[in-house]
């Protein structure tokens, strides 16, 4: 069994990052901004079923936690901006590929229904 001493401790560093990623729209957003770096229009219209509230809400968070950076293209009224993952955000890469793997082999075998398998760029 694979044991990680703080993942269950309230303050742990691992339950932390696990909290934060564990949000449904983050874990998409990160997803989405694999491909590159988008306008906060293009995500919305990417992720059906998001508010523009919680988009922002949500890029705002993952900026502060250094995930994404918002990079400004227009200063002037109406301001244009794109998000785009930080090198840390792209981190998580690897362990995402990796969840969608075993989704795939997992998941939907059990439910009778077999995507096609997502896929994510080296």
């Amino acid at each position: 069994m694979l044991v990680i001493p703080d993942v269950l401790e309230e303050s742990g560093v691992t339950r932390q990052a696990l909290e934060r990623l564990a949000a449904k729209w983050r874990v998409l957003l990160i997803y989405t901004l694999l491909a590159g770096p988008q306008r906060h229009g293009e995500l919305c219209r990417r992720l059906p079923g998001i508010t523009q509230q919680v988009l922002a809400e949500t890029l705002h968070g993952m900026e502060s936690d250094g995930l994404v950076v918002r990079q400004v293209l227009k200063d002037t009224a109406p301001q244009h901006a794109e998000y785009a993952l930080t090198a840390l955000g792209n981190t998580l890469r690897e362990p995402l590929a990796a969840i969608c793997a075993w989704a795939a082999v997992h998941a939907y075998p059990r439910a009778g229904v077999r995507p096609a398998p997502s896929r994510i760029a080296p």
